[in-house]
């Protein structure tokens, strides 16, 4: 025992903090990839996944509620559900909501862990309610920052500048073009997007202007990409040639100012921070999201590094998730057991029965119930849903399930 004490605070000395690196990244101070590959993280020292075998699992209660969806009227501008993203819980909002309000009324801090693109956090944002909004991909941190994080802004300021965008004309090859053109986009796109990607760098004022015109980049970029929604592929027929035009995000900054914005991993920002409502929704399965999103995440860098293979993806190894590997029940365990809240909701798709074996949920309802229980009394609430998938294989049975915990432990 004393042995691993020692190991555990040599560990614990060794992790780095990654906090400060999506300001570094911003600012122009830091340009490694090798923030993460020292991610030695401390569920490994804990023996978190003794599951019992044979408990009973609540009861599930099926909501079949049919909610409605308002089309967007200001097509002027663009807001954070606005772009394809896998897993994203854009249309089960309500369905989340309803959960919320019944189980949780009265909250004043809620966080978003594994937030992807924002979409629940941004659901709630209001005066009265702070949001904590976490992800690992700077890609995502910065549509995160854009939306939920930024309090001040200049909007006819902005509007000049995404102006100046627009008006550039690219006629010759840069990093972006020379990588990503005639697969992933026209060669006019390809050039324009890596030209636009260095203008901003010239004319970006401060980190907070220069984190909003990215975002629009990438939602620009979204688009006009020759993909199903993801880069883990490009579509044989480059048929998808519209012109690429940035926008003006729809941002409301009033609501934003208690809020706070991490590119963490969630594992050690769990430590740091105390929710009423911690809502996770991590990966599910064997796909990691870096290898889906690797395009964006270099445009959203910048460092242009080395790519590779027929997909052109760069190194991703410091953004692999233990969500998506043999850890992903340990490391889902580690996360509950240094939960300071008082509700926990943990969106877990069940994937149905995938032909691919990689699509199939990587923690078991069981495991997920059991690991809970730790916590407080478990429920469970499911919707019939139809997931955007990366289009590589059918599922059936698909359905969305949210586990309550009321923390009583």
């Amino acid at each position: 025992m004393q042995k691993i004490k020692r190991k555990s605070s040599a560990i614990i000395k060794n992790i780095k903090s990654h906090g400060e690196m999506a300001e570094q990244i911003l600012s122009g101070d830091f340009t490694g990839v090798e923030i993460l590959k020292e991610k030695s993280i401390q569920y490994y020292l804990f023996d978190l996944t003794k599951i019992e075998p044979d408990l009973t699992l609540p009861k599930i209660q099926n909501i079949n509620k049919n909610y409605f969806y308002p089309k967007e009227k200001n097509k002027d501008r663009f807001n954070i559900h606005n772009r394809r993203y896998l897993g994203n819980k854009y249309k089960l909002l309500e369905f989340i909501k309803d959960i919320l309000n019944e189980k949780c009324s009265g909250f004043k801090v809620l966080c978003d862990i594994f937030a992807g693109t924002g979409v629940v956090g941004e659901k709630f944002n209001d005066k009265n309610i702070k949001i904590i909004s976490n992800d690992t991909l700077y890609s995502n941190y910065l549509s995160l920052k854009t939306f939920l994080g930024i309090t001040h802004i200049n909007f006819e300021k902005l509007k000049n500048k995404i102006g100046i965008l627009n008006s550039l004309k690219a006629n010759k090859n840069n990093y972006f073009s020379i990588n990503y053109s005639n697969t992933y986009f026209t060669l006019e796109n390809a050039r324009k997007i890596g030209l636009i990607r260095e203008k901003i760098e010239e004319i970006s004022e401060t980190n907070d202007e220069k984190c909003i015109l990215i975002t629009s980049l990438l939602y620009a970029t979204d688009k006009v990409a020759n993909t199903v929604g993801h880069y883990d592929a490009y579509r044989k027929k480059l048929d998808t040639t519209q012109p690429l035009k940035l926008l003006i995000p729809h941002i409301s900054p009033e609501k934003n100012y208690d809020n706070e914005i991490y590119n963490e991993d969630a594992n050690m920002l769990i430590k740091k921070i105390y929710c009423d409502v911690l809502y996770l929704d991590p990966p599910y399965n064997s796909r990691h999201y870096c290898d889906a999103y690797h395009l964006p995440e270099n445009l959203s860098r910048w460092e242009k590094p080395d790519v590779y293979g027929k997909a052109k993806k760069m190194d991703r190894t410091f953004l692999k998730s233990d969500y998506c590997l043999q850890t992903a029940t340990k490391a889902f365990a580690h996360l509950i057991e240094n939960a300071n809240c008082k509700h926990i909701l943990v969106s877990y798709n069940n994937t149905g029965e995938s032909k691919d074996v990689r699509s199939n949920a990587k923690i078991k309802d069981r495991e997920i119930v059991n690991i809970l229980k730790r916590k407080g009394k478990v429920e469970i609430f499911e919707r019939e849903y139809k997931a955007f998938t990366t289009g590589k294989s059918e599922s059936n049975g698909h359905t969305e399930r949210v586990f309550y915990c009321k923390v009583t432990k």
